[in-house]
């Protein structure tokens, strides 16, 4: 049974969600989400396991600061380590997509000691995704969706007639490719965007990070670095745990390029292709998602 809680985190106040008993599992989502995205998976690993997933920091229940700087990567890893020591957890599975992928990477690899495995759904290393940005032309024409989300005035015009684009975008896309959602579910979700502040703190993370590709017909030599910005070096951009990625074949946008290299980086790897899922792959495929997650917290270190 999911239970309702708020944790106090110095001047942010994050309401998040439990269910179960066990091994602890933590769940980050992405933009525009909120914990409910993994509602599904949940209730399926909730079975044996004590489920947590927050509301990041400016969606839905969660607090939202004004500043767009109080969104940097920073903050937001910060978030992560202040909610698990307020539950007195040391050691978790970590289990992210899209924004809260990019978090949850950043968090492994500066508090690499509270990560027992990680599962991150359709994100990759930031180092590779940030050279990805830099030299990819496939990954950079995927992601000037990015450019936009930074423009003033986004989260007005994602408002208009309803979320209107935000519907099409996630609901159209999720149940064209087999995602079942009760309308409840649904209104669920146009509740958390409709929170005031809540598109345009989402949008913030887009715009604190600086993250993109370069404007069409520009060169940027160095784009926007996560890992530097929390004093993250190369020689700490290994990873020692067990690592599973499970891709949507079918997502716009982020390729699969950023794959390549990933095992250079993880020393246990382990990737599974989903054919026929796009970017919302928690939706379209959620007992997969629980399924593989299952199978890959029982595998022997």
């Amino acid at each position: 049974m999911i239970q309702h809680h708020h944790a106090d985190l110095g001047q942010l106040r994050m309401h998040y969600v439990t269910a179960g008993e066990g091994e602890p599992v933590l769940f980050l989502h992405g933009f525009p989400e909120y914990w409910g995205v993994w509602r599904s998976v949940i209730e399926d690993l909730s079975r044996d396991h004590r489920t947590i997933a927050p509301d990041l920091r400016g969606y839905n229940l969660t607090s939202r600061p004004e500043e767009v700087d109080a969104y940097g990567i920073e903050h937001l890893v910060a978030d992560v380590k202040g909610l698990l020591d307020h539950l007195g957890v040391r050691k978790v599975r970590l289990v992210a997509q899209d924004w809260g992928g990019i978090v949850a990477w950043c968090f492994l690899l500066r508090h690499p000691e509270y990560v027992a495995r990680f599962a991150t759904i359709n994100i990759t290393h930031p180092h590779l995704f940030n050279e990805a940005l830099r030299s990819d032309p496939e990954q950079q024409k995927a992601s000037q969706y990015m450019l936009q989300f930074r423009a003033p005035g986004t989260e007005v015009a994602m408002a208009q007639d309803d979320f209107a684009s935000l519907r099409a975008v996630v609901f159209g896309d999720a149940r064209a490719h087999g995602a079942k959602l009760p309308d409840e579910q649904v209104e669920e979700w146009l509740a958390a965007w409709k929170q005031p502040g809540a598109i345009a703190a989402g949008l913030n993370y887009y715009r604190a990070a600086e993250i993109g590709p370069p404007p069409p017909g520009e060169v940027v030599e160095r784009p926007s670095n996560l890992l530097e910005r929390l004093g993250i070096g190369p020689d700490r951009y290994g990873v020692e745990v067990p690592v599973l990625v499970l891709w949507g074949e079918g997502d716009p946008y982020l390729m699969q390029g950023g794959l390549d290299r990933l095992h250079r980086y993880v020393r246990d790897l382990h990737i599974r292709k989903i054919p026929g899922a796009t970017h919302w792959v928690t939706l379209q495929r959620p007992e997969l998602v629980a399924r593989s997650l299952r199978g890959f917290f029982q595998l022997r270190d």
